[in-house]
């Protein structure tokens, strides 16, 4: 009874988390309904800024639990500029990873300008799949069935909208996990076949979808930023690197803090040409593997679980992510305190849920 005790208060740790952010889908989805109503007759920019600003109340709520929740610390090794035109390139280990850019851009104000280039299967998810096609994310096959035209077709429209861009990139394609061998020998296996170094804690990039983000957006961003994310706590007790936590281990606090090591680089500095860019994209993931391996495996006990440089902690202000939290929340118990919103709620899951993947079927 003890231990059946424990693992309850243990799941209602994510339970609730998870069930608050989930609820709030309906009525987000509602509002964000309502505003593209009410902008048909507005220029693109100015229905693109409505959206971004729903988009930050919501993931607001998200980092509220991801952050404040958790209360995992945050180490950023480098400084962010301003806020910019960017795109966001970073190595990728758990679903955790699209939260972390998030974390970043809040730091800007860019929160609302976050857009995802995702895999196609992602598309199918209740809801959020086709919301984040409405809000600029870009669904991608792999390898020859990767459709260029459509990618950069989406990009052009989004530019010719003046809307700013933070555009998440994962090069490696999948997720790096230790305990899936055989992704990470495939992968090696590949970069052997075609000439280049093999990495030890990344996988080898792909260079298609970046390419046609820098081509298409060229004239438009400002820099990439290449990003390498490391969670403290990932290795087991003879060194040897684990699965990164999930979202679930992550909201059950099991993350203390996340290392983040951010470098600018401009546009001038990136080959334009698909075949160079893959050498460069390679040598950027040789870094990333350099700088994990000094984390994981630096000789020095005192420098493991750091990466080189001064690293500082951010701060997330309550004032950015509890007004979005009791809004949110509140719209949602609204609508559940009366039958009609209760089956307005119902409804927007199972109708909204075919409709998105019957457009994103078609469309994404």
């Amino acid at each position: 009874m003890l231990l059946s005790a424990v693992l309850h208060t243990y799941s209602l740790r994510y339970l609730l988390p998870a069930a608050l952010m989930l609820g709030a889908a309906p009525p987000y989805l509602l509002a964000w309904g309502c505003w593209r109503a009410l902008s048909t007759m507005l220029p693109e920019r100015l229905y693109r800024r409505g959206d971004d600003q729903l988009y930050t109340v919501y993931q607001s709520m998200v980092l509220f639990f991801f952050q404040h929740y958790t209360g995992v610390q945050i180490i950023l090794y480098g400084d962010l500029p301003k806020k910019e035109n960017i795109i966001y390139l970073s190595n990728h280990q758990c679903t955790v990873d699209w939260i972390v850019a998030n974390m970043l851009a809040v730091q800007q104000n860019a929160l609302g300008h976050v857009r995802y280039v995702l895999k196609d299967g992602l598309k199918f998810l209740p809801l959020y799949g086709w919301y984040f096609s409405q809000h600029g994310g870009i669904y991608v096959k792999r390898n020859a069935k990767f459709n260029e035209k459509k990618m950069r077709n989406k990009l052009l429209s989004q530019v010719k909208a003046e809307t700013p861009m933070y555009l998440v990139v994962f090069p490696e394609g999948t997720r790096y996990n230790p305990e899936i061998p055989k992704v990470i020998t495939d992968s090696q296996a590949f970069s052997m076949k075609e000439g280049l170094p093999v990495l030890k804690h990344v996988l080898t990039p792909r260079v298609k979808a970046t390419h046609v983000a820098i081509d298409a957006m060229q004239d438009y961003l400002d820099a990439v930023y290449d990003i390498t994310v490391a969670y403290e706590g990932t290795t087991d007790q003879a060194g040897q690197r684990k699965e990164a936590p999930s979202m679930t281990e992550f909201l059950c606090k099991e993350c203390p803090r996340i290392h983040i090591f951010v470098e600018r680089v401009d546009l001038r500095d990136i080959p334009k040409e698909q075949i160079f860019m893959r050498r460069w994209l390679h040598e950027r993931f040789e870094n990333k593997d350099k700088l994990l391996t000094e984390f994981y495996e630096a000789a020095d006990p005192e420098r493991r679980n750091m990466f080189p440089g001064n690293g500082h902690h951010t701060k997330l202000s309550l004032k950015r992510t509890v007004p979005s939290l009791i809004l949110l929340t509140g719209l949602t118990a609204g609508m559940l305190c009366t039958e009609t919103g209760r089956k307005v709620y119902v409804g927007t899951w199972i109708y909204g849920t075919l409709l998105g993947c019957l457009w994103v079927s078609i469309s994404a």
